[in-house]
């Protein structure tokens, strides 16, 4: 290669903060994701179909986001006892059994015992995925990191949702989620190989216990966490609903769902880059108020949709809720301590997914009053949680 390709080449890989274990392990969660959104999004029709309650569904909701939090601090202690390659291999064996149950289990139930192993990819795996970010970069590099980890996490939601929608369409549900599963499979044993070039020197391991990491945080963090509480639980509120309104209530198809999931990643994608860049330059925080406001309006957007063309701007609105999210985990990893990096942010997503683990069951059963309250309900919890890290947060 000339030696000017090779110097465009690496200062394009400094400013994307494209480090090779950074990258390794972005690409790792590019293949699973991809896999996983085939089906992923689905999961409520496909529940309805095993004959789940709305109740139940929502219940579902409520199962995914405690095993969010029960799973962050064990993985981000994993991750710091075994070493990050160790542990992402770990993480995935559990998912890849996840599957087969999700592929073979015959009743509804069998959905919540392969959710219990399938979230060890996505939650145990997450405080691992800082920790590499946080060990691999600086600081002034780090807001950019995160935003080409999110990128390569989600443009497969901008792809593979479109595909699953179609094979859905044409296959069925429940068939159409099974052969999503099966793709699925093969892409884990792909992700596996992958995750064999990951090598990063692991800081020294600090012995603590859970409450020696509270103890670690700084102010500013434990303050985040409070207004960030709220915030997801505006989300988990309508997070499993939304589908469920948009087809319906609205009377959208599946295929026309995909379509708005896609809408909504390709405004995050395209906003990503710049802002992280501008975040690293100017600040963390203008950045996340700014995500905690689209937050809060994207369920008032949806109830607001008269039509397809008025959820194609509610979903825009949900793509720019991701506008500050690289600022603000970069501020999670900078106030951490490196010994401690994996289990501090284990910590403040175990604590974040405990307090919001009831925000989808009251969703569900918000719905019964009638299907717009739990969306209102999610606004004013959006509103109220911008308005704490506005007042309280500082950098």
């Amino acid at each position: 290669m000339p030696r000017d390709s090779q110097s465009r080449l690496r200062k394009l890989r400094e400013f994307l903060g494209l480090e090779r274990n950074v990258t390794v392990a972005s690409g790792a969660i590019f293949l699973l994701g991809f896999g996983e959104e085939l089906w992923k999004k689905f999961l409520p029709k496909y529940l309805e179909a095993l004959g789940a309650s709305t109740p139940i569904i929502g219940l579902f909701g409520t199962a995914e986001d405690f095993f969010d939090a029960i799973y962050q601090y064990p993985g981000g202690w994993i991750a710091d006892r075994l070493g990050r390659r160790s542990a992402f291999l770990v993480f995935l064996a559990l998912a890849f059994a996840g599957y087969l149950v999700y592929l073979f289990g015959p009743t509804w139930p069998f959905v919540f015992v392969g959710l219990a192993l399938v979230m060890a990819w996505q939650s145990m795996a997450s405080p691992a995925m800082f920790a590499i970010i946080g060990d691999a970069l600086p600081s002034e590099k780090r807001a950019m990191g995160f935003s080409i980890q999110s990128i390569l996490k989600r443009v497969p939601v901008v792809i593979a949702p479109v595909i699953g929608g179609v094979i859905i369409a044409s296959r069925g549900i429940v068939s159409g989620v099974h052969i999503g599963l099966l793709i699925t499979l093969g892409i884990a044993a792909l992700t596996a190989i992958l995750l064999l070039l990951i090598r990063i020197q692991r800081a020294s391991h600090e012995a603590t216990n859970i409450f020696g990491v509270w103890a670690s945080l700084q102010r500013g963090l434990k303050r985040l966490l409070v207004s960030d509480i709220f915030i997801r639980t505006c989300e988990g509120m309508t997070d499993v609903l939304v589908i469920l309104y948009v087809t319906n209530v609205l009377g959208v198809s599946v295929a026309g769902f995909g379509t708005l999931i896609a809408i909504q990643f390709i405004t995050t994608l395209i906003i990503y880059i710049p802002a992280a860049k501008a975040a690293d330059r100017v600040g963390r925080r203008p950045f996340v108020v700014a995500t905690f406001c689209a937050f809060a309006l994207f369920p008032l957007a949806i109830l607001s949709a008269r039509g397809f063309w008025g959820l194609v701007i509610a979903f825009i609105i949900g793509g720019l809720r991701e506008i500050g999210e690289p600022a603000r985990k970069a501020m999670i990893v900078d106030f951490a301590k490196p010994q401690l990096r994996a289990r501090s942010v284990g910590l403040y997503y175990l604590l974040r997914s405990f307090a919001i683990t009831p925000a989808a069951a009251i969703g569900g059963l918000l719905w019964k009053l009638t299907p717009s309250t739990p969306f209102v309900m999610a606004g004013a919890f959006g509103v109220a949680g911008t308005f704490i890290f506005i007042a309280t947060v500082r950098e």
